[in-house]
């Protein structure tokens, strides 16, 4: 009788502690390669190739192999500076548009086999597969499939050309993360001497099917990029940003790479959508994806960078960051500086989860083996779901004593499917509940931040989802506050205001392109730089003497003189970015009020949200008397539409009084826009 007895008990305990079972999975989910690279979150871009040496954003295609002469590579640093700030790989822009490929490709002479760099002997894809080996680095490969140096560009035999390089880079340097398919391509370039536009049909001509089995079939675990993925999407901008709603689930047989209104359509994904296709937001530390010297102090500052990471990584998307590696071979003392001060400030902002202090409790659980608990152990394998036919939840935070805090960070398990539509952060206050934050979509990791709150318990409200929630990591941080340099503008007179970003601080600058410190001019009223001049600034607590990351600022001639006849013309010169001139005779001519010496000019485009009219070729003219000019410059502003930052242009010294700059062509064909206009005078 006692031995039965015990047997019912042990029985009994049994059903007890056996697991409930699983939620069901809501479509799309997830491969397993997608999971993996989800779990990198953070890696980096290099562009290192003839653009560096012709010191354009997009080569022609007529560019000699013989400029590729770098005199200090050292793929080893690049991977060096990339581990130590955590980034898990690196890819390599192995050919651009250009088509100069960096490796001795057998199928093309416009290789690195034909540059002075090792005697036409070296290999830098295989220097960098082994450096990212070497440091525990992921590695892949940037392939343009624009060509414009190949005289086949536009004709089937390209495409067998196409897929010839990709065998070689896809079997011969080891595994490949990821293989990065640019959107751009046809148009206007050298092609072999023809120099002439091609175009070509963007959804058809790659034959695309072909090409993604061909990846898969050499490197099946390599994720694939592009627009369309298929296994993950461009993330709609080149200034890094997800968005506020950001959905891991894309309506992929829709888009296609490089298709017109994919930024605003399909960017963000859809919560409906049909295939699991994540984002990736890509953005370069400088202005410009190549090296350019004039950039080196355009470096993004702190405050950017942290920016970036949170509206990146913290919006369900991974983090892809651009290192213009430079004409020597190696990623700028400056870019290194600002990517470890990004390093070392997200370790300290999520040095200490707060969460595991607290008791967890939830609404409901659904079961023994999803218990509220799992969300503060750390893995992200185990995880808090809710019973079958609901789509909201709750879980509490009760510390026990008052802690402060200023970041929440939630996971959803995402190998069951993205689902939470909406969520709100509240503290208790006495006996009610008030908000402190809210958000959308969660994905693979969401992180809110807002002003330090002070508080002993908390509460994450679900409040609508696609099925019931699965939420497998919560964390609560306090950040410390990090000290923002100040505002800059400028007017037309140029008169420079500094702004302090809070009371109490101090702004120090200096003029001469010297460091400043509180030795230095301290800012109290807006004050006059009417030529070319170097400032740099800080702002400074004069209580605790801590100080703020200098930014600098590199200004000209001011347009207090500047006149034209144009049609809001004003527009051009009132140094306010976001006023813009639309010139139906695409055309724009200024008269400056004197004769200076011009070394070069500036554009900026128009930067509204829905913008038009970018001019992606100009002519650039000079007179000394308004009716004969000279023509000083011409060219193309590349990749202007998915980067409309300000374009500086260089040419040989020239004296004018006049300036006149035409777009010989626009990217919409619309008629041309101008946000800005500037000259260079140094």
């Amino acid at each position: 009788m006692r031995n039965t007895l015990w047997f019912v008990l042990l029985l009994s305990l049994s059903f007890c502690s056996e697991k409930a079972a699983p939620p069901s999975p809501v479509l799309p989910v997830p491969e397993p390669r997608q999971i993996a690279w989800q779990e990198l979150e953070f890696y980096g871009f290099v562009h290192f190739n003839m653009n560096t040496f012709s010191d354009r954003e997009w080569g022609f295609g007529d560019e000699k192999p013989e400029m590729f002469n770098p005199t200090d590579l050292q793929p080893r640093q690049w991977a060096q500076v990339a581990a130590e700030a955590g980034m898990k790989g690196l890819i390599i822009t192995a050919k651009h548009h250009d088509g100069f490929v960096l490796w001795p490709s057998e199928y093309t002479e416009h290789s690195i086999k034909n540059s002075p760099w090792k005697d036409g002997k070296g290999d830098l894809i295989k220097e960098l597969a082994e450096a990212c080996e070497e440091y525990g680095l992921k590695f892949g490969i940037y392939y343009s499939p624009w060509d414009r140096n190949h005289p086949d560009y536009g004709k089937p035999e390209y495409i067998t050309y196409m897929r010839n390089q990709l065998t070689e880079l896809l079997t011969n340097y080891g595994d490949i993360f990821e293989v990065w398919f640019d959107g751009a391509n046809g148009g206007d370039g050298y092609y072999g001497g023809a120099n002439e536009v091609r175009k070509v049909d963007k959804k058809t001509y790659y034959d695309w099917p072909s090409v993604h089995a061909l990846v898969r079939e050499l490197q099946p675990g390599a994720m694939m990029f592009s627009d369309a993925g298929p296994d993950v999407r461009w993330v709609g901008n080149e200034h890094g940003f997800a968005y506020e709603t950001t959905w891991s689930n894309l309506m992929r047989d829709s888009v296609y790479a490089g298709m017109p209104g994919y930024p605003e359509k399909y960017a963000s994904g859809q919560e409906n959508g049909t295939h699991w296709v994540p984002a990736e937001s890509d953005v370069s530390i400088r202005p410009g994806w190549y090296y350019h010297k004039y950039e080196d102090h355009k470096v993004k500052t702190l405050p950017e960078l942290l920016e970036i990471y949170y509206k990146s990584i913290g919006r369900n998307s991974s983090l892809l960051i651009n290192f213009p590696v430079d004409t020597r071979g190696l990623i700028h003392e400056n870019d290194v500086d600002a990517i470890m001060k990004l390093a070392n400030k997200v370790k300290e902002d999520f040095a200490n989860n707060l969460a595991p202090q607290a008791s967890a409790t939830a609404s409901e659980e659904r079961g023994t083996g999803y218990e509220v608990e799992n969300i503060l152990d750390g893995d992200y394998e185990t995880y808090w779901s809710t019973s079958d036919g609901g789509k909201t939840g709750e879980i509490s935070l009760d510390f026990g004593n008052e802690i402060t805090f200023n970041r929440l960070l939630l996971q959803e398990y995402t190998p069951l499917g993205q689902r939470v539509k909406s969520f709100v952060l509240e503290m208790k206050n006495k006996d009610s509940w008030e908000k402190i934050a809210e958000g959308t979509t969660i994905g693979y990791k969401r992180i809110l931040r807002f002003p330090d709150v002070t508080a002993s318990a908390l509460r994450i409200r679900i409040t609508d989802s696609k099925d019931i929630p699965v939420i497998s990591e919560l964390g609560i941080y306090n950040a410390p506050k990090l000290m923002l340099p100040p505002a800059y503008s400028r007017n037309k007179a140029g008169e420079i205001t500094l702004a302090r970003p809070e009371t109490g601080l101090e702004v120090y600058y200096t003029l001469d392109g010297s460091a400043p410190s509180t030795e230095s001019s301290r800012y109290t009223a807006p004050f006059l730089v009417d030529k070319a001049s170097t400032i740099k600034a800080i702002s400074v607590n004069p209580e605790s003497g801590e100080k703020s990351e200098s930014i600098t600022i590199e200004v000209d001639l001011a347009k207090a003189k500047w006149t034209t006849d144009q049609e809001n013309g004003e527009r051009l010169m009132d140094e306010n970015r976001h006023s813009y001139l639309t010139s139906n005779s695409n055309r724009v001519t200024i008269d400056l009020g004197e004769e200076v010496k011009l070394t070069g000019f500036t554009y900026l485009p128009m930067q509204a949200r829905y913008p038009s009219g970018f001019i992606t070729n100009y002519v650039f003219e000079v007179s000394s008397d308004g009716r004969n000019f000279q023509q000083v410059a011409a060219g193309e502003f590349s990749n202007i539409v998915n980067s409309p930052i300000e374009q500086l242009i260089h040419f040989d010294a020239v004296k004018g009084k006049f300036i006149r700059l035409t777009a010989t062509k626009t990217a919409d064909g619309n008629a041309a826009t101008f946000a800005e206009i500037g000259v260079l005078t140094k």
